[in-house]
C-alpha cells in the first residue's frame, strides 16, 4: 500500500509516497480503509523535524475517516462500518496519510451521517483539541472567552463549542475573517494586531501568541495554549496551561453527534490526491488556509 512518510527532514519536498506493507490489527485494534485524512500543522512540524526522530521513517497524519476493513471481534466494530479516528503520536512509522491505517478501537467513533467522509476527516484532532482545551478552562455559562486564531480549524471549532455552552466568545483574527467568526458564533471581534479593549475570563490561544495573549486575561482568569510545553508562566493569579490532545473515542462520538446536530461545521479548504501530499504541504506552508486541507487516497 501507499503511505506518506519522511525519512529526512525538510520542506514540502521531504514528503515521500512510499510502498509499505499493509498493517495488521492486533487485539483491541481495527484496520481502516482510508477515505480521507486531514493535513494539520503538526504534520508540517514532523516533516520539518520539530519533534525529533532523525534517522527513522516517520508516518504523517493524525486524522482519518474511512471504512473498517478488519477488526478484532471484541472491539464492537465490524467490516463496512464507517468511522472517524484520531491516531495519536509524533514519531510513528505510519500515519493516516495512507491507503490503510490501524488504530485502537477506543480511539474511534461512528462517522457523522450529515457530512461526507472528507469533511468528517477534519473532525478528530481539531474538535478534540478544542473540546479538551475548553474542559481545562472550565468556564461557566455567561463567562467571557477570547479565541485567538479564531478563523482556523481549532479556533473555529472552539468558538462553536463555547457558544453552544453559553459562553460569550470574542474572536481574534484577520479583519477579513470577521463575518466568518460571527457566523460560527462569536459575539465580539478584535482584528489581529489590535489590543482587546477589556480583559476576558479566559483566552484560548490557538494562534500561539503566548505572553501577548496572556495579557488579555483578567486577574485570576485562565489561559490555555494548543502546543504542549509552550504556555507562558502564570502571573496575576492567571492559570496557564497548554492542552495535550488525547485520543478519546467516546468524546469523539459526542463531537460527531454535535456535527450531525449542526453545532459543529467541518470546513475543507481544498482536497488533494494522496500522491500530491507534497503539494498539500506546500499549500499549508503558504498560510491563510481556512478550513483543512484533506488528502484522498
Amino acid at each position: 500500500m501507499r503511505a506518506a512518510v519522511v525519512t529526512s527532514f525538510g520542506g514540502p519536498e521531504a514528503v515521500e509516497i512510499a510502498d509499505v506493507e499493509r498493517p495488521e490489527p492486533a487485539a483491541g485494534q481495527i484496520r481502516i480503509k482510508v477515505a480521507a485524512a486531514a493535513l494539520n500543522p503538526v504534520d508540517a512540524g514532523v516533516r520539518a523535524g520539530a519533534f525529533g526522530g532523525a534517522g527513522q521513517q516517520l508516518g504523517l497524519g493524525w486524522d482519518v475517516a474511512g471504512t473498517v476493513d478488519a477488526a478484532d471481534a471484541a472491539t464492537g466494530r465490524h467490516p463496512g462500518d464507517q468511522v472517524v479516528a484520531l491516531l495519536h503520536g509524533i514519531a510513528k512509522p505510519l500515519g493516516t496519510h495512507a491507503d490503510y491505517v490501524v488504530v485502537d478501537a477506543s480511539a474511534t467513533a461512528p462517522a457523522p451521517t450529515s457530512v461526507d467522509l472528507p469533511h468528517a476527516a477534519t473532525l478528530p484532532l481539531n474538535t478534540l483539541t478544542a473540546a479538551q482545551a475548553l474542559d481545562q478552562l472550565a468556564l461557566k455559562e455567561g463567562q467571557s472567552l477570547l479565541v485567538t486564531g479564531a478563523a482556523g480549524a481549532v479556533g473555529g471549532y472552539a468558538i462553536q463549542l463555547a457558544a453552544h455552552q453559553g459562553i460569550q466568545v470574542t474572536a481574534y483574527a484577520g479583519e477579513a475573517d470577521e463575518a466568518l467568526t460571527r457566523t460560527l458564533g462569536a459575539t465580539g471581534f478584535v482584528p489581529r494586531g489590535q489590543t482587546p479593549p477589556t480583559p476576558f475570563d479566559a483566552v484560548l490561544d490557538a494562534a500561539v501568541l503566548g505572553t501577548e495573549a496572556l495579557a488579555w486575561v483578567r486577574d485570576g482568569g485562565a489561559y490555555i495554549g494548543v502546543i504542549p510545553g509552550t504556555a507562558p508562566a502564570p502571573e496575576r493569579g492567571v492559570r496557564t496551561a497548554a492542552v495535550e490532545v488525547a485520543a478519546d473515542g467516546k468524546r469523539l462520538a459526542e463531537l460527531v453527534r454535535l456535527t450531525d446536530e449542526g453545532v459543529l461545521t467541518p470546513r475543507i479548504a481544498e482536497t488533494y490526491p494522496l500522491t500530491d501530499a507534497p503539494k498539500a504541504h506546500a499549500r499549508l506552508a503558504e498560510g491563510g488556509v481556512r478550513g483543512r486541507l484533506v488528502l484522498i487516497p
